[in-house]
């Protein structure tokens, strides 16, 4: 495991709403389904390419086990009548060294307040702190809003198109190199 297992931070929305993004735990299974019920078709569809109503039990496994190496995941938190409650999930696994598929998922009603852009922040910065050079991921064409979210990144983007499919490609910037270091023979 890594720093990553203990991230936390908190995020204020477009709308002034607080929420807590932290680490995925395996104690989140209840609160991951709930969040997975809740979703309408319109976002299951863009986040699965299906609808898809009740994941399998190894689905649910592979979303929570989670070893924050090769498979990272954060959780997007507010309270709901006190309640805590999942209102976004994000996560990268590993393809290749340095190579990471990205995924996210927003609460319909947590849609278009900056919380993917909140997720893809805190994402990338666990990504860069572990030394990965480039996210990858498939979109749907129709769903602008989660390519907004890439295109406003900050990072590197490119693109190929095999409809319905958008094929994404975020580049890490490169580190800075010191002035005072110099190239060549020393």
């Amino acid at each position: 495991m890594t720093a990553a297992a203990d991230y936390w931070a908190l995020e204020t929305l477009r709308d002034g709403q607080k929420v807590e993004i932290r680490a995925l735990r395996r104690s989140d299974r209840e609160g991951w389904l709930a969040a997975f019920r809740r979703a309408s078709a319109e976002t299951l569809h863009r986040r699965l390419f299906a609808v898809m109503r009740v994941p399998t039990e190894a689905e649910v496994n592979y979303f929570l086990n989670i070893d924050f190496v090769k498979h990272v995941a954060l959780v997007a938190m507010t309270h709901e009548n006190g309640v805590p409650t999942i209102i976004g999930v994000c996560r990268y696994v590993l393809v290749q060294p340095g190579q990471a598929e990205i995924a996210f998922a927003v609460a319909d009603d947590f849609q278009r307040k900056g919380l993917g852009t909140a997720l893809m922040r805190r994402l990338a910065q666990i990504a860069r702190n572990a030394g990965l050079k480039e996210f990858v991921a498939d979109v749907m064409a129709e769903n602008a809003p989660m390519l907004k979210v890439f295109d406003r990144s900050g990072l590197d983007m490119t693109t190929t198109t095999e409809y319905p499919v958008v094929r994404v490609v975020l580049r890490f910037p490169l580190p800075k190199m010191d002035a005072g270091v110099a190239l060549g023979n020393h």
